[in-house]
């Protein structure tokens, strides 16, 4: 069931669930228009910024609290194959997973899924998806999906180690290393080599791998992206197609 917070209350349909996002989208209906916020740029948002927490902890009822954004693109935090995290001191306690983290115009830009807690109890660190995921996930069930669909561009990627960093003669470890490619692949088609290093998609800055998954992931299927690439030690830049994944 979904209440709204006038008290009415609907029964609800799963259009979509995808556990490794650990996100679902449901569906209500009814006679009257419901109130909604709009879906904010994630991307952005800054350290520091002031945001909103809403959620239903220990369900006490709805609850509002306030913080600010501690980190952006936090990962191996344990909690889901996911590793784009916004981390955040706002009051998060049990019953607050699935509510609204919403900016200072009022803009949904995460939804809040875990906390890190030695007691149980919020410690002010928190953790929520970001909304351009949640944008993501929500075209996916508007198109019919029932399940949430990565476009596939045909390569596998690794972090780059500060090993690694050395040997490229790169500055400092960021970016994701393409260890593979499939055959035939949208990366291969592109020109991608195994030994390339992934600097950033469509200007987006990549500091790791996990962020250049979270990065492909909230890209529509069909699109063209572009990729700043190191390549035999000069910067590049690649035309890549993604495409939906061979069976």
């Amino acid at each position: 069931k979904v209440a709204l917070a006038d008290g009415r209350e609907f029964e609800s349909r799963i259009l979509l669930k995808d556990e490794s996002l650990d996100l679902a989208v449901l569906k209500i209906e009814g006679d009257d228009a419901f109130p909604v916020i709009g879906i904010g740029d994630s991307d952005a948002l800054e350290v520091g910024d002031l945001v909103l927490a809403i959620g239903n902890p220990f369900g006490v009822g709805q609850t509002t609290t306030s913080g600010i954004v501690s980190a952006l693109a936090r990962n191996h935090v344990g909690i889901s194959d996911f590793g784009f995290f916004i981390q955040t001191d706002a009051a998060i306690n049990p019953g607050n997973s699935g509510g609204a983290l919403i900016d200072m115009s009022g803009n949904l830009v995460g939804i809040n899924t875990a906390i890190f807690s030695r007691s149980g109890g919020s410690i002010g660190i928190g953790f929520a998806i970001p909304s351009n995921m949640v944008r993501a996930v929500v075209e996916s069930a508007r198109q019919g999906g029932d399940a949430f669909e990565r476009p596939f561009v045909g390569a596998e990627f690794d972090a780059v180690t500060p090993q690694i960093a050395e040997a490229l003669g790169m500055s400092l470890p960021r970016g994701a290393i393409v260890t593979s490619l499939f055959e035939g692949g949208p990366a291969e088609k592109a020109g991608l080599a195994p030994g390339d290093v992934v600097l950033s998609l469509n200007g987006a800055p990549i500091q790791h791998v996990d962020a250049l998954g979270y990065r492909l992931a909230t890209q529509p299927i069909g699109s063209t992206v572009t990729f700043d690439v190191l390549s035999k030690g000069k910067e590049r830049q690649f035309k890549v197609e993604l495409v939906r994944a061979p069976e």
